[in-house]
C-alpha cells in the first residue's frame, strides 16, 4: 500500500510539474507572438508613413508642376525631416563642365531604418539599407542628346523639423524659375551625390549607362557617376527652387 501511495504521489507531482511547464511555455509563446505582432504593426505604420511622405515630397518639389510661387504642406509623424547638401555634376571626357549644390530633403523614421529622400528630381525610399526609386529624375538619353533636368534647392528657414511621438505640419514655400543651357557634343557623364546609390545605379544602367562611384570632395559622400556611351550634346535645364521651410 505504501508503494502504491508513493507512486500516486509521484504521478501527481509529475502532473503538476507538467502543467506548470506547459503554462510557462504558453506564456512565453504568447509573449513572443505579442512582441512580433507589435513589431509588425510598428513596421507597417512606418512603411505607410514613409510612402505618404514620399508622395507629398514628390508633389511639393516637382519643378515641372511648380512654376513661380507655390506653397504646400507636408505632415510628418514620428520622424525627422531635414535639408541636406548634395551636389550634381556634369563631366565631359576630361573635366567637370557644370556643377551645382542641388541640395535635398530627407525624412527618416522608424529609428532611421526607413528613409525618404527627394533629390535631383528623384524620390527614393530606403528600408534597412535596401533602396528603391519611386519618382524618376529627368535625366534621359535620346536621339544623340542627353537631356538633364536638375532641381536646385536654395533652402532657407528650418534645417530640421522633428515630430517624435507627435505630428507636425511642415510648410514648403517655393519660388521656381527655369534656366536652359546647351552643351556641345562630347562624351558625357553625370555624377549624383547620394547616400542611396543603389536606386540611382539601376536607373542609369537601365538607360544604357555604365556606373561607377567616386568621392569628389574626399568628404565621405560618394557620387554615382553614369557614363553614357558615344558622343552627344547636352540639353540642361536648371530648375531653381528657392525653398523656404517653415
Amino acid at each position: 500500500m505504501s508503494g502504491e501511495a508513493d507512486d500516486r504521489s509521484d504521478r501527481a507531482q509529475s502532473a503538476v510539474v507538467g502543467v506548470a511547464l506547459l503554462l510557462a511555455m504558453t506564456v512565453v509563446g504568447i509573449g513572443v507572438l505579442t512582441a512580433a505582432a507589435g513589431t509588425a504593426v510598428q513596421d507597417g505604420v512606418a512603411a505607410s508613413e514613409s510612402a505618404r511622405v514620399a508622395d507629398a515630397l514628390d508633389d511639393s518639389l516637382d519643378p515641372a508642376a511648380n512654376a513661380g510661387r507655390g506653397e504646400s504642406t507636408v505632415r510628418i509623424s514620428g520622424g525627422t525631416l531635414r535639408v541636406v547638401n548634395r551636389t550634381v555634376r556634369i563631366l565631359n571626357d576630361s573635366a567637370v563642365v557644370w556643377t551645382a549644390h542641388a541640395g535635398g530633403v530627407v525624412y527618416e523614421t522608424g529609428g532611421e531604418s526607413r528613409r525618404v529622400a527627394s533629390h535631383a528630381g528623384a524620390v527614393t525610399t530606403t528600408h534597412s539599407g535596401v533602396g528603391r526609386m519611386g519618382s524618376s529624375p529627368a535625366i534621359e538619353p535620346a536621339n544623340g542628346t542627353l537631356y538633364v533636368g536638375v532641381p536646385v534647392l536654395n533652402a532657407t528657414g528650418s534645417d530640421s523639423v522633428s515630430a517624435l511621438g507627435t505630428a507636425a505640419d511642415v510648410t514648403f514655400r517655393t519660388n521656381t524659375t527655369h534656366e536652359r543651357t546647351a552643351l556641345p557634343e562630347n562624351r558625357y557623364r553625370v555624377a549624383v551625390e547620394t547616400s542611396a546609390p543603389g536606386p540611382w545605379e539601376r536607373y542609369f544602367e537601365d538607360r544604357g549607362a555604365t556606373t561607377t562611384r567616386r568621392d569628389f570632395d574626399d568628404d565621405g559622400a560618394e557620387s554615382v557617376v553614369a557614363a553614357f556611351p558615344g558622343r552627344r550634346s547636352v540639353r540642361l535645364v536648371v530648375h531653381d527652387l528657392r525653398l523656404e521651410v517653415a
